[in-house]
């Protein structure tokens, strides 16, 4: 919901678009929760695979993952993500 441009706000499907600077923005949030279903399908999809590997290996899924490894962002307390650690003004 941070939006793209400076100039966006989120808006709602009753009142999608709104004009800034001459620009027609359209800055539905949760534009998924629209067709539920199909983004349910869709991330299941996506996300399945992790599950499973979570749930088989452990931990240790992330050893011969490299996805899940780039994903984790915490663990045991600690931030792992350099990115995270960033944005929060922490040190990893």
């Amino acid at each position: 919901q941070g939006g793209i441009a400076a100039t966006s706000r989120p808006t709602t499907h009753s009142d999608p678009f709104f004009v800034a600077e001459g620009v027609v923005h359209y800055c539905v949030t949760n534009m998924p929760g629209a067709v539920a279903r199909t983004a349910t399908e869709a991330l299941t999809h996506a996300t399945l695979p992790y599950v499973q590997a979570l749930a088989a290996q452990g931990l240790a899924a992330l050893d011969t993952d490299a996805g899940l490894r780039q994903g984790l962002q915490v663990n045991a307390g600690e931030i792992t993500h350099a990115g995270l650690a960033q944005d929060l003004g922490m040190g990893m």
